[in-house]
């Protein structure tokens, strides 16, 4: 399996993640308020919805694409990954 060049920009947001994640859990175990808390987690929701874009982009650019120009894939499992994949968009 290959590295896409993506990959590092994921794992970065990830990791953003992740950090806000440990923040949210220190903020609940010190009864913080609610207003911070939300938006720590907003925070999270959208590092995690860009990761998740990145990611599916990166695919179909990357190896969807490659696929059918290489034409190591026929097109009617090209068509189905494509279609089985933007469902997470």
């Amino acid at each position: 399996m290959t590295t896409h060049a993506t990959h590092p920009e994921v794992i970065k947001r990830l990791k953003r993640a992740q950090g806000h994640l440990n923040s949210i859990l220190t903020m609940l175990e010190e009864d913080r308020g609610c207003l911070d808390i939300a938006q720590q987690l907003q925070a999270v929701e959208k590092a995690i919805s860009s990761a998740k874009k990145t990611l599916v982009h990166d695919h179909i650019d990357h190896c969807l694409e490659n696929s059918v120009r290489k034409g190591t894939r026929g097109a009617n499992n090209t068509i189905r990954e494509f279609k089985e994949i933007t469902k997470y968009l």
